[in-house]
């Protein structure tokens, strides 16, 4: 038996990597009653029901998470919600920071104001490395985000519905990452490099998935996960998909981080190591700590790309890089 079986999951922002990779894989491997597919691009919808002509327990839904009406009349019998939708291009956040924040930040209070109206079991919505101690926008409107579904719990009430957060780091070929803009340029000869530097977490997409299944499982309400997860170089990456090509550095971008972190000094006075993932408990009265059998962490323990303990060799990059 899984969380799934029976049920009815939603998924915002479905039609995007980790939704279409979420989607084949509760269909494949449980007893889901329905999958529900909400996302704005009718384009994307259509081409990603051409992969299941035949899948009676599969829906698409016309909608934005910044309405909360469509919201509403989505979530009707829905058991589980999974919200991946979100703005989350550095750059484009930072040239359009209203949007950013309609759609990160009001889309997340609408998901919650919605799921409570219509009695959703459980709600995990899904942040990043770029949530913890933020210098972009982005970053800033997915702490933004997640404050809000843990509190999400206490609004709540005496209901059932229950919140809680995923956050992980890079995805291995996720759109917009650098694996498919390294691919695009390898054969010129020439690779940018921000800062040889450069560190980042490294997931695969199918690593991203099982680790949100497995927390809809745990959940109980208000946890934010973090997987144990390996560290990469990006010069390394660079090496693995170009081993000829010269690598020109060409500095920052506004709004970039030499290293990301997922769980700030300041948060670990609240974590807990569970073995193989990290849980951010909250910072509320209701939250009962028994609930966690873990060890806490050393007082101003963080978990950042540049300490990490586990790092990906230039040959595990480009064997996970073959498999995307």
């Amino acid at each position: 038996m899984t969380v799934f079986d029976d049920r009815t999951v939603l998924i915002t922002g479905g039609t995007g990597s980790f939704g279409k990779r979420f989607t084949r894989t509760v269909l494949d491997t449980t007893r889901v009653k329905k999958v529900i597919i909400l996302s704005r691009d009718e384009l994307k919808q259509y081409e990603m029901q051409q992969l299941y002509p035949d899948e009676p327990r599969l829906r698409f839904f016309i909608g934005d998470v910044r309405d909360y009406q469509r919201l509403y009349r989505a979530f009707h019998d829905v058991d589980l919600v999974v919200h991946a939708a979100a703005l989350k291009q550095v750059p484009a956040a930072e040239y359009n920071p209203f949007e950013a924040v309609k759609t990160n930040v009001h889309g997340a209070q609408n998901v919650i104001e919605a799921a409570i109206e219509q009695g959703v079991e459980k709600v995990l919505a899904l942040s990043t490395d770029k949530a913890c101690s933020p210098i972009n926008l982005y970053g800033a409107t997915k702490l933004v985000s997640d404050k809000l579904f843990i509190a999400g719990n206490a609004y709540a009430g005496g209901t059932k519905t229950r919140f809680a957060v995923v956050r992980y780091g890079n995805v291995v070929g996720s759109r917009g990452s650098v694996v498919p803009y390294f691919k695009q340029l390898a054969s010129t000869g020439e690779l940018p490099i921000t800062d040889e530097r450069m560190t980042r977490f490294w997931i695969t997409l199918e690593q991203g998935v099982q680790f949100v299944m497995d927390s809809l499982e745990r959940m109980h309400g208000g946890e934010l996960f973090v997987p144990k997860i390996p560290s990469m170089h990006v010069v390394d990456l660079a090496r693995a998909m170009a081993p000829e090509a010269t690598l020109k550095m060409v500095g920052i971008r506004p709004g970039e981080k030499l290293h990301e972190e997922m769980i700030s000094a300041p948060d670990s006075r609240r974590t807990v190591d569970m073995g193989s993932y990290y849980v951010i408990q909250p910072e509320m009265e209701w939250w009962p700590e028994q609930h966690l059998d873990g060890d806490p962490v050393p007082d101003g323990f963080s978990y950042a790309s540049d300490t990490n303990s586990e790092w990906l060799t230039v040959d595990q990059l480009r064997d996970m890089v073959a498999s995307v």
